[in-house]
């Protein structure tokens, strides 16, 4: 079963109602139109999945993606790649993809689509954990992306998740960013937060690690300078997660989530979305590929399902209390 999800209200008004009263071949990327998919469930599709490194959000995006294509009764069989952070491994899984025979290819996470992308220009790529597939080039328009690319972005709203920081630490005057400065979502995102802090008086400050193994040096570099840890959904930082909460717990420093599953493995609390809904919905949209649908008539799709994820154990492990009212609005409570 596809899990479940609540939508909330819209956007612009979501945190607020909840803290202030409290963004990888087949002819089948050409041919029908929107509405009529309809998969050959008598075939077995060949399906090539390129991952940037391990991690469990992006693992939970495959998982979704796979459920999504079995709900639909689409039987396939899946060439399973992980670049385990090698950006010169991203680049031969996308041509060892490009020179098969392979019905669809699903890119996680931004480096490995990029790669797909710029190997293979007939078989459908669908994307999932791309924050910025535009300004990442993936592709030139994300209403009408053209081509054989399209896929769902795991944009994250900063400004909920500023507020929610705020909401946490109301005494916040300055946010440690933890991320990899190589990777071109997080330096979207961080761009984004940063502009969105100075307006609310918040410094922020910057840590970056190029590979899992700097990331708790770079959270041990915050230590003293910040008053909260800002993880957004840096796939670098997010695979060393554990490194950086021990750095929180020793330093009472909270950490505030880009992504509710961190927050089940110890972050203070997320307005996010799930990466299991996150990878479903691009199932949704490869179940239509295969169908026949044109990539053309699918525009890229945005995270439909942002939910309050809360962890009062691990907030009073990193010195700080949940207010109440979070708690109870709280969808999902570790």
């Amino acid at each position: 079963m596809r899990p479940a999800t609540k939508v909330l209200a819209p956007l612009a008004l979501g945190l607020a109602a909840l803290v202030v009263a409290v963004g990888c071949g087949s002819s089948s990327s050409t041919s029908n139109t929107a509405g009529s998919a309809s998969p050959d469930t008598s075939k077995t599709y060949k399906i090539g999945v390129t991952q940037i490194v391990t991690h469990p959000a992006l693992d939970a995006a495959v998982k979704g993606f796979k459920q999504a294509l079995a709900d639909k009764g689409i039987n396939a069989s899946y060439d399973m790649q992980n670049a385990e952070g090698d950006m010169a491994t991203t680049a031969q899984i996308a041509q060892k993809f490009a020179g098969e025979n392979l019905d669809l290819v699903l890119g996680v996470a931004t480096p490995t689509t990029q790669a797909v992308v710029k190997a293979d220009k007939t078989t459908p790529i669908v994307f999932t954990a791309v924050t910025d597939p535009v300004g990442a080039g993936i592709v030139d328009n994300a209403q009408s992306p053209g081509a054989n690319v399209t896929g769902v972005s795991d944009m994250l709203p900063v400004q909920p998740h500023l507020d929610l920081i705020k909401q946490v630490v109301p005494d916040v005057k300055t946010i440690g960013v933890l991320y990899n400065a190589g990777e071109s979502n997080s330096v979207y995102l961080v761009k984004a937060e940063k502009e969105a802090a100075n307006k609310m008086g918040i410094k922020v400050v910057e840590a970056t690690a190029s590979k899992s193994s700097e990331v708790q040096q770079a959270a041990q570099s915050l230590v003293g300078k910040v008053d909260a840890m800002s993880v957004l959904t840096d796939n670098t930082v997010v695979s060393a997660l554990e490194s950086v909460i021990k750095v929180a717990e020793q330093n009472k420093i909270p950490v505030i989530a880009g992504d509710t599953d961190s927050v089940k493995r110890g972050a203070v609390a997320a307005y996010a979305f799930n990466y299991e809904d996150l990878g479903y919905q691009a199932g949704e949209m490869a179940a239509k590929i295969l169908g026949g649908t044109a990539i053309s008539s699918l525009p890229v799709e945005y995270a439909k399902n942002l939910q309050l994820a809360v962890n009062e154990k691990a907030a009073a492990a990193q010195g700080v209390t949940i207010p109440s009212e979070l708690v109870d609005k709280a969808q999902l409570k570790y």
